[in-house]
C-alpha cells in the first residue's frame, strides 16, 4: 500500500487558498477605494469662489446646465481633476516598476534623478521663455534624456539594479545643482514661475495635457502588465532567468523605460511631485504583496486618490492656495519613515 507524501508550503510563497482571499481583499479594496475617489472627483468640481452644488456640477460634466457653470467645471476644475487622477496614478506605476525591477524601496523617479531632469528641462524652458504650452514638452524631454544619461551612466555589460541606484543618487545631486544654478541666474520676477513649477503644481492644467497624458497611460498601462511576468522572472535571478529563456538585459532595459514614461508623464503634467512615486508603491506592497497585476493596480489607484486628496487640501483646507507639492512632501515623509519602520519592524 503506497502513501502520499504531502510537502509543506515553503516559507514566504503564497498557496492557491491563500491567493484567492488575498485577491478577493484587493479586489474589494480596489473597488472601495474608487467608489471615494469617484464622489471625492465630484465634491472636487464644487469647491471654489464660485459655488456649484454635487447635482450642478454632476450635469456640467455630462455639457448640462448654466452656461456659467459650463464654463466654470469643464475649463477649469474637470482638467484640474483629470490631471490629479492621472498624474497620482502615473508616479505610482512608475515608483511600484522602478522598486520592484531594482529591489530598493527607495528606487524611485524623485530619488534616481529622472523627476530632477524634467525639472532642469521646465525650468530652463521658463526663464528662456519658452511659450508655457511647451514647458510639460520640455520636462519630459528632460525626464526622458535623465533615464538615458543614467543607462548609459550605469551601463556595463548591463544594467545593475545597486549600481543603477547608487548613479541615480549621484545624477540626481548634479541635476539638481543644475537648476539652483538657474533659479539663481535669473531675476526673480522671472523665476517666480519656474519656482512654483518646481514644488509641483496642477494649476492651469488644459484639455489637450490631459487627453496626451491619459493617451499615454493607455498605451503604459496594458504594456506594464505585461512584462510583470518577465519581472517575476527577473526576481529568480540573472542566471536562471536566462537559463528559462529570458532575454535578461533586453527585458530589463525595456521595463526601465516603461518606468521612465510613467514618469515622464506625470512631471510633465504635474511637475515634480515629491514622495508619490515612493510612498504609495511602498503602502501598496504591505497591503497586497509582492508586484503582480493587483499591486499594480491597487498602487495607480492609491497614487490617483491620494493626489486628488492633496490638492484638494491645498487649494481649500488651508489658509492660503498652496501647490499639491507642499502637501504630498509634508504628508508623504511621515507616511513613508512610518512605513519603512512598520516594514521593518515586521521583518524583524
Amino acid at each position: 500500500m503506497s502513501t502520499t507524501t504531502v510537502s509543506p508550503p515553503v516559507p514566504g510563497t503564497a498557496t492557491p487558498a491563500t491567493v484567492a482571499p488575498t485577491r478577493r481583499l484587493v479586489g474589494l479594496l480596489v473597488a472601495a477605494l474608487l467608489t471615494g475617489t469617484a464622489l471625492l472627483a465630484t465634491w472636487a468640481l464644487t469647491l471654489g469662489d464660485y459655488p456649484i452644488g454635487l447635482a450642478g456640477a454632476a450635469r456640467a460634466v455630462v455639457g448640462a446646465g448654466p452656461q456659467a457653470d459650463l464654463l466654470v467645471i469643464q475649463q477649469w476644475r474637470l482638467p484640474r481633476v483629470l490631471a490629479a487622477l492621472l498624474a497620482g496614478a502615473a508616479f505610482a506605476a512608475a515608483g511600484a516598476l522602478l522598486q520592484s525591477l531594482l529591489r530598493n524601496p527607495l528606487a524611485s523617479p524623485d530619488v534616481i534623478g529622472i523627476n530632477m531632469g524634467a525639472t532642469v528641462a521646465a525650468v530652463a524652458s521658463i526663464v528662456l521663455g519658452v511659450p508655457g504650452l511647451f514647458v510639460p514638452g520640455g520636462a519630459l524631454l528632460g525626464a526622458v534624456a535623465a533615464a538615458l544619461l543614467l543607462a548609459v551612466l550605469g551601463w556595463r555589460g548591463g544594467i545593475g539594479a545597486d549600481r543603477l541606484v547608487l548613479i541615480g543618487i549621484a545624477v540626481q545631486a548634479g541635476l539638481y545643482a543644475m537648476k539652483t544654478f538657474l533659479l539663481l541666474r535669473w531675476p526673480d520676477d522671472v523665476v517666480q514661475q519656474a519656482v512654483m513649477w518646481t514644488i509641483g503644481t496642477l494649476y492651469n492644467r488644459t484639455w489637450s495635457e490631459v487627453a496626451v497624458a491619459a493617451g499615454a497611460l493607455a498605451v503604459l498601462l496594458p504594456a506594464a502588465l505585461l512584462l510583470l511576468r518577465a519581472l517575476g522572472v527577473l526576481d529568480l535571478g540573472d542566471d536562471l532567468a536566462t537559463g528559462l529563456g529570458l532575454r535578461v538585459r533586453l527585458t530589463r532595459a525595456g521595463i526601465l523605460a516603461v518606468a521612465v514614461a510613467f514618469a515622464a508623464v506625470a512631471v510633465a503634467l504635474a511637475g515634480p511631485l515629491p514622495f508619490v512615486a515612493l510612498a504609495v508603491p511602498f503602502l501598496a506592497r504591505l497591503i497586497a504583496g509582492p508586484l503582480s497585476p493587483a499591486t499594480l493596480l491597487l498602487a495607480v489607484v492609491l497614487g490617483a486618490a491620494l493626489l486628488l486628496a492633496a490638492d484638494v487640501v491645498a487649494q481649500h483646507a488651508l489658509p492660503t492656495a498652496l501647490p499639491a507639492g507642499v502637501v504630498t512632501a509634508s504628508v508623504g515623509a511621515p507616511l513613508f519613515f512610518w512605513l519603512l519602520w512598520r516594514h521593518h519592524r515586521r521583518e524583524a
